[in-house]
């Protein structure tokens, strides 16, 4: 995990983007934030660059490839597994099933999107200060 990495965020709704946007700016995390509509663009982009995200924050339901088949292929994939990229769903899809599934394919963390933007800040910070404290095998190369 590279903790000056950019922030790669799979989220297909325009709205929602834009609060992404402007709560990461208002928390001043240094870290760039790269944007992907759907799984199957943040997986031509895992595949084909060298760099090392910090994190990705996932939402579910998305065109093309979803958030769970997303998360199966980088889990799956020996290449982008050595990159130890920590996985987070980020959706308004919080059912039983939905969370259920998510661990299942070893994803480290499921959040709901907050309807507030003083809880979006709350919870963006907290996955922040979490994953920029925590260490990871790459943290030793």
């Amino acid at each position: 995990m590279k903790k000056d990495g950019p922030v790669i965020i799979i989220e297909d709704d325009q709205d929602d983007k834009e609060l992404l946007e402007e709560v990461f700016k208002k928390l001043g995390y240094p870290n760039e934030l790269l944007f992907f509509q759907d799984g199957q663009a943040a997986l031509d982009f895992l595949n084909e660059s060298d760099e090392i995200p910090f994190l990705i924050l996932s939402d579910i339901n998305m065109p093309k490839l979803d958030g769970f088949a997303l998360r199966d292929k980088i889990k799956m994939d020996a290449k982008l597994q050595l990159k130890c990229i920590p996985y987070l769903f980020f959706s308004t899809a919080s059912s039983q099933k939905a969370v259920v599934d998510a661990y299942s394919l070893s994803v480290q963390g499921f959040f709901v999107k907050q309807n507030s933007m003083a809880e979006l800040e709350k919870t963006i910070t907290v996955i922040m200060e979490y994953w920029k404290r925590s260490v990871a095998p790459k943290n030793f190369n």
